[in-house]
């Protein structure tokens, strides 16, 4: 018997109770439908994906909710566990899109959303999702697709463009790329050979290796032997703590350490202490971004979670914002409008500006964070109000 585990967010008056023809939503209504992995490897990032949901349907529910024609309608969130399995993704957006949801949030994790975006646009249901960089998902023509988050071919282009701030003589020039076997793992190890000699780069090592695996021994001797510079990866939160463990094990000691998604949430320096420190992440947002509303969110979840906004919880904030704009210039709960409307959004989040190109992908900024002294620190673009980047990283022995 399949297992399903809804939580359910009702804030307000909800939509299920409007009547028939009510600004266009039919009776029992689900406006936003998320599937979030709770549960499984991806579990430490849903858990901010979900906060950044929860959090900006109840500030736009303690307005009123969105204005469609001449009435505030509070919004109703459903959020179901897809256990961080790409199947259970597809199963949960189906029970969705049954109860009637007009727009989908996305979750954490490329796989997971490679697996959304297919039955979003089956369905002709608006897919607003963050925390996935693949690009090639992008480019098979999905018109309901929608991600206001930075993707593979700027992550390869601005962790060069960002490397190239430290001083000519000083810049680790020889990269060694941990490409995890998936389609994204693959697509950045691609871009970032690719893309490294034009800006002084040499990769000397591109080593692939499976989800769940628990000895790297060989590819960090082989990256060591090679004389790696800096390490760039995508690890997942259980695979990235395995790398870095044995990296110290073998007194692996790189000046840069790049590793998108796996440090994205606090369960890093939980685990790691001083051993995660140095680690940069690409997570697209930071709280201490100038952003109009920055300010009410990070208050919110100190209150709640005792900590400011984490790095994903902010555009996963923007999401919902986003999609909330969206409902109100359509005007009606019809999705096929909703997505038109998406697809020409222009407006102010917690993310910064937000647009989308045609085919789904943001402009959005390029924002490197690294952990200092067992906090995440926004370094870059300094415009922004970047701290100082920590470079070199310090070896194993001397933190």
């Amino acid at each position: 018997m399949r297992r399903v585990f809804p939580l359910v967010l009702i804030v307000g008056v909800t939509i299920s109770l409007l009547t028939q023809g009510s600004a266009g939503a039919p009776a029992g209504l689900t406006p936003l439908g998320a599937v979030i992995p709770l549960t499984g490897r991806f579990a430490s990032g849903g858990a901010q994906v979900k906060a950044g949901y929860e959090l900006a349907v109840e500030d736009i529910n303690a307005r009123g909710g969105v204005q469609v024609g001449n009435r505030r309608i509070p919004l109703e969130l459903v959020i179901l566990d897809d256990e961080s399995d790409p199947t259970k993704t597809v199963s949960r957006l189906e029970t969705l899109a049954t109860q009637g949801a007009v727009a989908y949030l996305g979750g954490f994790g490329s796989d997971l959303h490679a697996a959304a975006a297919a039955v979003a646009e089956k369905n002709r249901i608006p897919y607003c999702g963050v925390a996935f960089a693949l690009h090639s998902i992008h480019q098979k023509g999905f018109k309901f697709l929608f991600s206001p988050f930075i993707k593979s071919p700027d992550i390869a282009i601005g962790i060069y463009r960002f490397l190239n701030s430290v001083p000519t003589a000083q810049r680790p020039r020889r990269v060694a790329i941990f490409a995890e076997r998936t389609d994204w793992g693959r697509e950045l190890d691609r871009l970032w050979t690719a893309r490294s000699t034009e800006f002084g780069y040499q990769v000397v090592l591109s080593a692939e290796y499976s989800v769940g695996t628990r000895d790297f021994s060989d590819i960090i001797l082989r990256a060591k032997a090679a004389g790696a510079e800096a390490v760039f990866s995508v690890p997942t939160p259980p695979d990235g703590l395995a790398l870095m463990r044995q990296m110290k094990e073998l007194d692996f000691n790189p000046k840069v350490i790049l590793m998108i998604r796996a440090p994205d949430a606090v369960s890093w320096t939980q685990a790691l202490g001083k051993d995660g420190d140095y680690v940069l992440l690409t997570p697209g947002w930071h709280n201490a971004f100038k952003s109009s509303g920055v300010a009410e969110l990070n208050a919110k979840h100190q209150q709640r979670f005792g900590r400011p906004a984490d790095v994903i919880t902010g555009p996963s904030y923007a999401c919902v914002q986003i999609v909330a704009n969206a409902i109100e210039r359509a005007g009606r709960f019809d999705p096929v409008a909703i997505r038109d409307a998406l697809a020409a959004t222009n407006m102010q989040t917690v993310a910064g500006p937000v647009r989308f190109r045609a085919d789904g992908t943001g402009v959005v900024p390029f924002v490197v964070v690294q952990w200092q002294n067992g906090t995440q620190q926004l370094v870059w673009p300094k415009e922004m109000g970047a701290v100082p980047f920590l470079y070199p990283a310090r070896p194993w022995r001397e933190r």
